[in-house]
């Protein structure tokens, strides 16, 4: 299995490091380009984007008029753009920090013994220095171009890895429970992004994660997303390179325990679709999401109950871990084209023919302008900085 994996972004960057001389920019930039685990951070990337552009923004936002004349932002591009540029510096950083800490660990193992630390393509001051400055502009970029929320959690993810999960690979199989906690906070930042700019009241974090009316639930549902994939995904990519996490002392549930550790992908595999119907229920996409997706998540399962039944032998970890790597991008997809309301607009627009009152909700919408039209008139509105 190990064999057929694509080959790692941070390996082939530090192997171009490794032929220029040893003073050139192109050496230092690609070493510490290497550093970020550009694959790992381009998927956080998007797992935060995804939500945002799914989250039910009201319907006077969707028209730039009504937003012009009650003064109040809608979902902005430039948002987009801190979001994005904040999330990857901070990925960037964890993981930095991580590769910092277990520089001894990654020399044990094929996945990782071509990294720039182990290599010495990069001294441990310039990697510290990396990791400090992207995880403190990252921070402040989510902060000042977001909202605080977001920066919170964009933090607590780099100390979530760095500091929890890392070290605690040494230590206990739970750190795989911990590492999908972290894979499931980017959801929350993207969501929680999109509701500062329609916050009514104070913008503070328990609007944005935990509102009343349960507008915040499209968010968990991508958070509870993104954490149950990943045990389908690490599961059977770990299985492969069961004997060389052995040999490097990180406890992984691939050879501590291989029959809990096939069970748990199953276990997880199976939570798709109902976590696919809520995002229905939630109004986040049209029902025909339900439907489109399950042969995506039936897929997966079957994958999964073959690699529970063979415990990884017989190709079943190589068929498990190759459907997770499209499973994920494919559900995304699929969510992304049928946001709730998405065709209903542009059909109208295409035939010219005007949106109804009731199209994006009842009398809640008609409160939501009075709140916010009112807010003008009092002081500051959402918090979006």
């Amino acid at each position: 299995m190990a064999t057929s994996l694509p080959p790692d972004a941070s390996s082939r960057l530090a192997d171009d490091a490794a032929r220029h001389p040893a003073d050139s920019l192109r050496r230092k930039l690609s070493a510490l380009l290497s550093l970020s685990k550009p694959r790992l951070t381009v998927l956080v990337v998007l797992s935060a984007m995804v939500p945002y552009a799914l989250y039910p923004v009201p319907a006077f936002l969707s028209s730039p008029a009504l937003a012009t004349a009650a003064n109040i932002p809608s979902l902005s591009p430039l948002t987009l753009l801190f979001l994005t540029t904040g999330t990857a510096l901070c990925s960037a950083a964890a993981n930095a920090l991580n590769m910092l800490y277990e520089p001894d660990t990654d020399a044990k193992m094929t996945r990782t013994r071509t990294r720039p630390l182990v290599r010495r393509l990069l001294t441990t001051r310039a990697a510290v220095l990396f990791a400090v400055g992207c995880g403190g502009v990252g921070t402040l970029a989510l902060y000042w171009g977001v909202n605080p929320t977001v920066a919170f959690l964009g933090f607590a993810n780099i100390a979530l890895y760095a500091g929890a999960y890392t070290p605690l690979k040494r230590v206990s199989a739970v750190n795989t429970w911990v590492g999908a906690l972290v894979g499931g906070i980017p959801p929350l930042m993207g969501w929680a992004a999109a509701a500062g700019e329609s916050a009514v009241a104070d913008g503070t974090w328990r609007e944005l994660l935990f509102a009343s009316d349960g507008s915040s639930l499209g968010g968990w549902l991508f958070a509870a997303l993104l954490f149950a994939w990943q045990f389908p995904h690490f599961m059977p990519l770990s299985w492969g390179i069961r004997d060389e996490y052995r040999a490097a002392g990180l406890r992984m549930l691939c050879w501590v325990n291989p029959a809990r550790n096939s069970r748990v992908a199953l276990r997880y595999s199976l939570v798709f679709v109902p976590l696919c119907l809520g995002l229905c229920a939630a109004g986040v996409t049209e029902w025909s999401f339900a439907v489109t997706s399950t042969p995506v998540n039936l897929w997966l399962v079957r994958e999964a109950v073959k690699f529970w039944r063979f415990e990884g032998h017989k190709g079943s970890a190589r068929g498990l871990f190759w459907a997770s790597v499209w499973h994920l991008p494919v559900i995304m997809v699929l969510a992304l084209a049928q946001k709730k309301g998405l065709w209903t607009r542009v059909w109208r627009s295409v035939a010219g023919e005007p949106l109804e009152d009731d199209e994006f909700g009842d009398d809640e919408d008609d409160e939501w302008i009075e709140d916010a039209a009112a807010g003008s008139a009092v002081g500051p509105g959402p918090v979006s900085r």
